[in-house]
């Protein structure tokens, strides 16, 4: 035997009793993911029957403002600049911003009832608001905290801090991926202002390297340096790696503590497998000419997040798990002339958004596709008074506005509500965790029984406990 055997390759030899069975099994858990005997994006099994195969997710940087979009208030119209007295709300996180006077600042954008169901929808989104129909609304969501890095964190990952693993990360673990050839995780960012802390926002926090996401530029190559040289043959490269994974998994062997050499490892393997599937899986030239105009390509204002909206299609049609579309850092955040700055990024969003939607649902995807709609937090009612000719709107941690589409959602459902302002949600509350617990029901994962054993203990992504939003399931 190899005197060089790790500490935990020694424990996992030496311990018995039932203290050493129980061990036994954590440790055995954590050399299955870091060793190369299994691969560890192989598919597995969920903890029940999933609704939904893939998970597209929207995040609308900067936080958007619920009473401008989807959630009317007439009585903004109706206190429109009356000033509002914050003196008895104790419980505000952003006391500074309330410490002087505020007047209520009615919405700029009108709202009709579309489709079967009736539901409200702004100006803002006209190509959102013929989908309707396949949509849940929730517009009782609450969240932690009001500074933006923070709040994004939680979104991602559960927490107000970095290090522990992003969401996409959490369902891959889960999960793996049905197709070999391809990340399990993608994420598509916008690379005029990416978000807070960059990578750390898809990353695999304490899981095994190989549950980070990928990230893919809409704009050249997805991915730089993908293809080989243009000297090497294929024979060439394939003797290479051949090389590689033997000289890795021989050093692996003895030191089976090391997960950050699997991760690379997986890495290597996946981008040679790459090469040849990606080109025709990210290939949106090809797509019909309809298809490209249908997204928004042909405008230079939804060119951008149009192209992403149609990749990730073609990314869940190839059985990637999970993708992740960005909008640039704060570019939602409006605190001074939410007109100008509400009207700009939904014209950039609408559009593509609502032809993700058509095209899963006319290629027969959305059954199998949940899309989620959502930012950081929501906005307040009303305005510093000093800035009446610039209004805009704070950061509100007590009411937010998301909405559910396809894989296992009741089409055309509305949950919760807020306040006669819109600043509080008062009926059905819901937390991000509750956002977290339900987008891993949908993929037929429990919350509580998703779990990864890190420093001293069972770990969890909705760590606290979450409880699914049950209103929004079919």
């Amino acid at each position: 035997m190899d005197h060089k055997l790790a500490r935990r390759s020694f424990l996992y030899q030496s311990l018995t009793g039932v203290g050493g069975l129980a061990l036994l099994d954590l440790l055995n858990r954590d050399l299955n993911a870091a060793t190369s005997h299994g691969n560890p994006l192989a598919p597995k099994q969920p903890h029940h029957t999933p609704k939904a195969k893939s998970c597209i997710f929207l995040t609308m940087l900067g936080g958007v403002s619920q009473m401008d979009t989807f959630d009317p208030k007439s009585d903004l119209s109706k206190f429109d600049n009356t000033v509002m007295d914050w003196s008895k709300e104790k419980n505000t996180d952003q006391a500074n911003l309330f410490a002087k006077p505020r007047l209520i600042l009615k919405s700029a954008f009108p709202f009709q009832k579309h489709g079967q169901c009736g539901m409200d929808v702004s100006s803002l989104f006209p190509h959102v608001a013929t989908c309707v129909d396949d949509m849940a609304f929730v517009r009782s969501i609450q969240t932690e905290n009001g500074n933006h890095p923070a709040a994004v964190f939680l979104m991602n990952t559960g927490v107000v801090i970095p290090g522990k693993p992003s969401m996409g990360a959490w369902v891959t673990y889960g999960l793996g991926t049905e197709n070999q050839n391809l990340p399990a995780f993608v994420v598509l960012p916008d690379f005029r202002s990416l978000p807070f802390s960059g990578s750390q926002q898809w990353g695999p926090g304490f899981l095994p390297a190989s549950y980070q996401g990928t990230v893919l530029r809409w704009k050249g190559d997805p991915i730089l340096d993908l293809k080989p040289p243009a000297d090497v043959t294929a024979e060439a490269q394939a003797r290479q790696m051949d090389m590689l994974r033997s000289y890795n998994q021989e050093f692996l062997a003895t030191h089976m503590t090391n997960p950050d050499l699997q991760g690379r490892m997986d890495s290597y393997e996946l981008a040679y497998r790459m090469q040849a599937e990606v080109p025709g899986a990210l290939d949106t030239g090809a797509e019909p000419q309809s298809v490209r105009e249908m997204y928004g390509m042909n405008d230079p204002v939804t060119e951008s997040f149009g192209k992403r909206c149609l990749m990730a299609r073609k990314m869940v049609e190839k059985g990637v798990r999970f993708v992740q579309l960005y909008t640039p850092s704060q570019s939602w955040d409006g605190h001074t002339e939410i007109v100008k700055n509400h009207t700009k990024n939904a014209a950039e969003t609408d559009k593509p958004i609502a032809a993700l939607l058509k095209d899963l649902k006319q290629r027969g995807l959305l059954d199998s596709t949940l899309v989620v709609w959502m930012g950081e937090f929501g906005r307040t009612p009303d305005n510093p008074a000093d800035l009446r000719d610039k209004a805009g709107r704070d950061h509100n941690t007590r009411a937010m506005t998301i909405w559910f589409a396809g894989g296992g959602i009741k089409p055309g459902t509305l949950v919760g509500a807020t306040d006669d302002l819109g600043f509080k949600a008062v009926q059905d509350v819901y937390r991000m965790r509750d956002v977290h617990a339900t987008v891993l029901e949908l993929m037929g994962l429990n919350n509580l029984q998703l779990t990864y054993y890190s420093a001293g203990r069972n770990q969890r992504l909705t760590d606290t406990g979450g409880t699914v939003i049950k209103q929004v399931l079919a």
